[in-house]
């Protein structure tokens, strides 16, 4: 048995304190420790996006991250952008636009392009393929997806 690191950091808000082995991923710690089940996990190589998680602020894969390495740090994860009374804008769009079919992969959809908008208010069509070259799907075909970014990002405005 290995020993145990004592990990703190902050996840959607909310300050955690776990014991945790030192080669638990943070996208097991986030799904098995703290039932956040949001953050999905596809590939375990980083290269799908589904386990997109944003760390301190940027777009991250919790697939390569070692949860000893978030020590500190602040994770926000699909649950943390809204709820199901009060959907964050981005959310709602993907909702009304058809963004997402079987919806596994919706969750780093959603975390990959919440700091694009935020940084990027008025993107260009090319901008969001461009933004979400690194998240794979394999139902929509992308373009309602791009369609569920240009109507976020028109939200996020007004």
């Amino acid at each position: 048995m290995s020993d145990l690191f004592n990990l703190s950091l902050t996840v959607n808000g909310a300050a955690y304190e776990r014991q945790v082995e030192p080669r638990l991923l943070l996208s097991d710690f986030l799904r098995q420790n703290l039932g956040l089940t949001g953050t999905h996990v596809g590939c375990e190589h980083g290269v799908c996006g589904a386990c997109t998680i944003l760390f301190d602020g940027e777009p991250a894969r919790s697939c390569l991250i070692f949860a000893v390495q978030a020590h500190g740090h602040e994770v926000l994860t699909v649950e943390g952008m809204g709820t199901i009374d009060n959907l964050h804008p981005l959310q709602e769009a993907f909702w009304e636009a058809h963004g997402l079919q079987c919806g596994f992969c919706t969750p780093g959809f959603l975390t990959t392009l919440l700091p694009f908008l935020e940084e990027n208010p008025d993107p260009s069509e090319e901008e969001i393929r461009e933004a979400i070259s690194g998240n794979l799907c394999r139902c929509t075909g992308y373009q309602h997806i791009v369609d569920a970014v240009k109507l976020a990002a028109e939200k996020m405005r007004t």
